[in-house]
């Protein structure tokens, strides 16, 4: 991607963060880059592919983390704080298009729509698996597996929130007490 390319869609992602998607023009976007909207299609189609670029980007870097700890040898406790931690700094790397993902996915058209919920679902259908492994084993309490799920992925896809008033400290020790907070109900 060219840097200009780059520039677009960082400006597109705090766009659509502050207004959603599909309050933003093009001109907008311009605007807010001072240059003419008819220069931005020298670089992208439009802002399908924005979105596109945005959500999927986010949607890929859930997915190799989750392979990643599906490989690791480690417990089911470790594995899921290793996943909150993966939420963590996808979250802070990646505020705004974390932030669309979040808000504007329904938006995606076509194969990227597809991939997209194709991905989301391998990937809650992946956690699920790793709490009724850490329930079979003893490590978690015998709860809803939907339950918990629920309850950890509506914390963890609301730190993007959060991340932008925090100081590097506070998100310093947001990744080290939220896996202990978020688990210890759950501890056998």
């Amino acid at each position: 991607m060219t840097t200009r390319k780059k520039q677009i869609v960082r400006t597109a992602a705090q766009l659509f963060k502050q207004r959603g998607y599909s309050a933003v023009t093009m001109r907008d976007l311009a605007a807010a880059m001072d240059i003419k909207a008819a220069s931005l299609y020298n670089h992208i189609s439009g802002k399908q592919e924005i979105l596109e670029q945005l959500i999927l980007e986010v949607a890929r870097k859930f997915t190799a983390g989750m392979d990643a700890v599906k490989k690791d040898d480690g417990t089911a406790f470790a594995k899921a704080e290793q996943l909150i931690a993966l939420h963590i700094k996808i979250a802070v790397e990646n505020t705004d298009a974390l932030a669309v993902l979040n808000t504007d996915w329904m938006h995606l058209e076509g194969a990227a729509y597809e991939e997209y919920i194709a991905s989301r679902k391998k990937y809650e259908l992946d956690f699920k698996q790793i709490l009724k492994e850490g329930i079979a084993s003893g490590e978690f309490k015998n709860l809803s597996v939907e339950t918990i799920l629920f309850n950890l992925l509506s914390t963890l896809r609301s730190i993007y929130l959060w991340i932008p008033k925090k100081s590097a400290t506070e998100v310093a020790d947001l990744k080290k007490e939220l896996p202990n907070i978020l688990l210890t109900g759950l501890r056998a």
